[in-house]
């Protein structure tokens, strides 16, 4: 018998440890949501976005992961078995390597990617754009491969996601945090 949750209750890190390895989930808010088994396209664009982004990262201070893996983001000092928020972002890209421990890490990456699909649309859109903000991940990218477009939000002076700006993937996106960075989105044409 699955020892997942009931989504009517609230939960917190210490719960989440405890779920089948099998299963995925995120927690927010102490919210359980399931998460769906990503699209063959979905896996395709996070494989070669966080090649293009490993490439580049390699021999410098920040590191890229892929889901899954967890992140979990505390308020204040709150212990991790109190923690009530654990994502696992598509890409997350951590510079602080005093955030990363045998369980992920714990703390705003400075760089999270979500590549959307019908079922996470409004999930990575609001709540998760909301969540990244409060905590300050500095830079988070929405990416919707079937429609060609990308949403980029970038953390101003105030802590605050301004006016998002909206990219086709018909050429090459720069990365904020990494200004000589650019995301070829060519596979996209070519898969």
């Amino acid at each position: 018998m699955s020892t997942a949750p009931q989504l009517s209750a609230r939960y917190t890190y210490a719960d989440y440890a405890k779920w089948p390895e099998g299963e995925r989930w995120e927690l927010i808010d102490g919210m359980a949501h399931a998460m769906a088994a990503p699209s063959r396209q979905h896996q395709e664009v996070v494989l070669e976005v966080g090649a293009q982004i490993l490439q580049y990262l390699r021999g410098r201070p920040c590191c890229p992961y892929i889901a899954p893996f967890d992140v979990r983001l505390p308020r204040r000092q709150e212990a991790d078995d109190q923690t009530d928020t654990t994502v696992q972002p598509d890409i997350a890209v951590i510079c602080d390597h005093d955030k990363l421990d045998d369980k992920g890490c714990r703390g705003a990456p400075d760089w999270i990617i979500e590549v959307i699909s019908p079922a996470s649309a409004i999930m990575d859109m609001e709540t998760k754009r909301r969540l990244y903000e409060h905590h300050g991940v500095k830079e988070y990218w929405i990416v919707h491969p079937l429609d060609h477009w990308l949403m980029v939000h970038v953390l101003d002076k105030d802590g605050k996601y301004g006016q998002f700006r909206l990219f086709g993937l018909d050429k090459p996106a720069s990365v904020g945090l990494f200004p000589e960075l650019e995301i070829d989105w060519g596979f996209l044409v070519q898969g």
